[in-house]
């Protein structure tokens, strides 16, 4: 019996043939992965990637990640939006646990390396909503 940690690549063996993953879907995965842990607010990317963001809502969910594919491992490199108020190297090490662990479950690839880097850091601003006094209806 295998533990759960434990990925095996049996099924490539046999049906013979070949698994490809695309760049996309595994910066997906980790999109999802990374805004999932706790003090992220989201990804960063570029100028470039700001206006391709704005033709093309779908490359909006990679934005801020490139990947590297081998046969059998991947890297990762990512940049993200920390709100304010949590320590940095606590959410980067969660980051990087939670994209290694959620690309090797979802493909069976080997995460070979996470780099994390923090753009910029988000102050929440007052809810406008919030603060504003509810008015009573006269009776």
């Amino acid at each position: 019996m295998t533990p759960e940690n434990e990925i095996t690549t049996e099924v490539k063996e046999i049906q013979g043939g070949k698994i490809v993953f695309a760049p996309d879907v595994i910066a997906t995965i980790a999109s999802f992965a990374a805004t999932e842990v706790e003090g992220v607010v989201g990804m960063a990317g570029g100028v470039v990637e700001g206006i391709t963001g704005m033709l093309n809502a779908k490359k909006s969910m990679t934005k801020g990640i490139k990947v590297e594919i081998g046969e059998e491992e991947v890297a990762v490199d990512l940049s993200i939006i920390i709100r304010y108020g949590y320590k940095l190297h606590e959410v980067c090490g969660k980051v990087q646990n939670s994209i290694k662990n959620a690309i090797e479950t979802m493909t069976g690839l080997r995460v070979v390396q996470v780099n994390v880097s923090v753009q910029s850091i988000s102050f929440d601003k007052p809810d406008a909503k919030a603060k504003a006094v509810e008015v009573q209806p006269a009776e």
